[in-house]
């Protein structure tokens, strides 16, 4: 599957993301939009390894998460999971995904996942390093051009 903006990342399914129908269990989204999001930071310097002070930007919390279902994922094997950030702020950012076949036919789900930076002492909002600003700029979708 290919894209214009964003990045896709292969996430498998496993049977016991399935519920008792067969399907991906609609909770398992979250957890597989996080293994998706993982390692393209990770692979780029920005990962937890056991000190948040290390990788401050790693200690955010998500604020929102949105999604809408559109055709089951029926067993196990991979899915493309397909993210882009639509807005990186201050101290937050929104993620748009979709989740979709391998072959990118067919679009299981889509939505956006909202989080914020917080610091580890007050956890109140606090400002993304350039590290993460550098990372987020290569995820966020072009505006589109003026008609």
């Amino acid at each position: 599957m290919s894209q214009e903006f964003g990045h896709v990342e292969r996430v498998p399914v496993h049977f016991d993301d399935l519920d008792a129908m067969g399907i991906l269990h609609n909770a398992r989204y979250a957890v597989l939009l996080e293994r998706a999001l993982t390692p393209y930071w990770a692979e780029r310097g920005v990962a937890f390894r056991g000190d948040v002070h290390a990788a401050p930007d790693v200690f955010h919390a998500v604020r929102e998460f949105t999604i809408t279902y559109r055709a089951p994922v029926t067993g196990v094997g991979p899915v493309a999971v397909h993210f882009w950030l639509e807005q990186f702020g201050t101290s937050s950012a929104r993620y748009a995904f979709e989740f979709r076949s391998v072959d990118g036919r067919v679009l299981h789900a889509d939505g956006t996942r909202s989080i914020v930076r917080l610091d580890p002492a007050t956890l109140r909002p606090t400002a993304w390093t350039e590290a993460a600003r550098a990372v987020a700029e290569t995820l966020l979708r072009p505006a589109p051009a003026p008609v």
